[in-house]
């Protein structure tokens, strides 16, 4: 065979995968799971032919792959692909191009500034705002708040460049109790030690209290959330942003999902009074059904994005608006192209359809799980449902169980302390039909469990909710 006949090769097994997506398992068999032990060979001493490669990937791999891009998956905020958005997936992939800067690749220079407009206009955020396209909200709000602490020295008259933070004045920061666990990471990885990171007391739904917010001034970074990831909740940014401007503290906004409120009408009043923040970051590859890899940091002050990023060599000189002086990544591939893909395919209408309907299906589950008797710990204000059963064990045992029928797929979590489970509703796919079989496998699966055991030991329950 041909390169050329090795890639016609694999689209061919990728159409039958996608094919066929909604009638897979959402999880992975038994046996599926030990096919896997096919890849445990020997590295060849003798290259092995193109097409054997392809068809060991797709024969071992395939049924041992979580369907999450079809509508049976419920678990971590995860959308599929959108078709289109596929489809210029498979065409830059051939182009091969490194996006650092227009040298490298003027398209790729052009879409993503031109992704960047868009999904401030979309956004409602300011139009003099910088957009880093990173892998992950994680890497973008590295970049973020490294501009923050970067700016709040320069204005305490410190240069951070230079002399870095041995001796610098000290830099507060302060998030929500209920901060996700990657916005920790970054401020553990940018030498926050979190035993200084203040907790902002929440209130019953894990959103920020503002009558009981940590004190501010202009040395502090507030971390603010736009769905929080248990319950969707928002943070009631009306009320605390003018607050913490009058402060002089920056403001960064974790809006991984919640932030694509703004394209709501419906949804809009939950992130009323977000632009008046300095930074927010936005993942495309869940909500907005874009591939993995795909992410947005924003930035108000775009000369303090690009000053804290900036990675112009001498061999390699490019302009301040280019990706690799915004954001972590140097070489990197043209994600932002996906993001201009799927604004593009759906716009303003299809934005707002989509995420319209994800919440009123998981408004549909919650009701008929309250229905059958299951305690539904959420509002339901946006597309996650979190719920518990009779006994934390059972709570627990539940997601296993479900997957075990193949035909859907959720995650456990943890909520004020005692197990509980989880439902995000975020794939392009899902519809009424969708959602209703997706009852009937939750009712069906809760029943069984009922009448097959539920215990009253909370102990394993417990020492799973501790080990998080």
């Amino acid at each position: 065979m041909t390169d050329q006949s090795y890639i016609q090769d694999a689209e061919r097994r990728a159409r039958q995968y996608l094919e066929t997506v909604r009638q897979r398992r959402v999880y992975p068999d038994d046996d599926a799971l030990a096919a896997l032990s096919r890849f445990d060979e020997a590295l060849p001493d003798v290259g092995r032919d193109g097409a054997e490669t392809v068809a060991l990937l797709d024969e071992a791999g395939s049924p041992a792959t979580v369907a999450s891009n079809g509508p049976n998956y419920y678990g971590f905020v995860i959308g599929g692909t959108l078709p289109e958005v596929l489809a210029v997936e498979r065409l830059t992939s051939a182009w091969d191009q490194c996006a650092s800067s227009f040298t490298n690749s003027p398209v790729a220079h052009k879409l993503e500034k031109v992704a960047a407009r868009w999904l401030l206009d979309v956004l409602e955020l300011p139009t003099e705002s910088a957009v880093t396209f990173g892998t992950t909200a994680t890497s973008c709000g590295i970049a973020c708040i490294s501009a923050a602490r970067r700016t709040i020295l320069a204005r305490q008259g410190w240069d951070f460049d230079d002399k870095g933070l041995a001796g610098a004045p000290p830099v507060r920061v302060v998030v929500s109790d209920t901060i996700h666990v990657t916005l920790l990471k970054i401020l553990r990885v940018l030498g926050f030690g979190l035993d200084t990171i203040v907790k902002a007391p929440v209130d019953q739904f894990g959103r920020v209290d503002p009558d009981r917010l940590p004190s501010l001034d202009d040395r502090t970074i507030l971390c603010l959330q736009a769905g929080e990831v248990n319950t969707g909740e928002f943070d009631p940014f009306e009320r605390i942003i003018p607050q913490a401007k009058a402060a002089g503290a920056w403001v960064h906004v974790d809006g991984a999902f919640g932030l694509w409120a703004r394209t709501s009408g419906e949804l809009r009043h939950l992130v009323d009074g977000i632009e008046q923040a300095d930074s927010w970051t936005v993942d495309g590859h869940k909500w907005l059904n874009t591939p993995y890899d795909g992410a947005m940091g924003i930035c108000r002050d775009a000369e303090a994005l690009g000053t804290a990023m900036n990675s112009a060599a001498a061999y390699s000189i490019a302009s301040a608006d280019s990706q690799m002086n915004l954001g972590v990544e140097f070489s990197r591939r043209a994600r932002g192209i996906a993001i201009w893909a799927a604004l593009r395919s759906l716009g303003r209408d299809g934005l707002e359809e989509m995420f319209e309907r994800h919440c009123r299906q998981a408004r549909t589950i919650a009701k008929a799980l309250t229905e059958a008797g299951v305690t539904v710990l959420n509002r339901v204000v946006l597309n996650q449902v979190v719920f518990r059963l009779d006994t934390d064990d059972a709570t627990w045992e539940l997601p296993e169980h479900a997957a075990a029928t193949g035909g859907i797929w959720f995650g456990p979590t943890a909520w004020q302390g005692r197990p509980a489970c989880r439902i995000s509703v975020a794939n392009w796919q899902s519809n009424d039909e969708t959602t209703q079989a997706a009852v009937a496998v939750l009712t069906e699966a809760i029943a069984s469990l009922r009448s097959g055991s539920a215990s009253g030991n909370l102990t394993s329950a417990e020492a799973k909710v501790a080990s998080e």
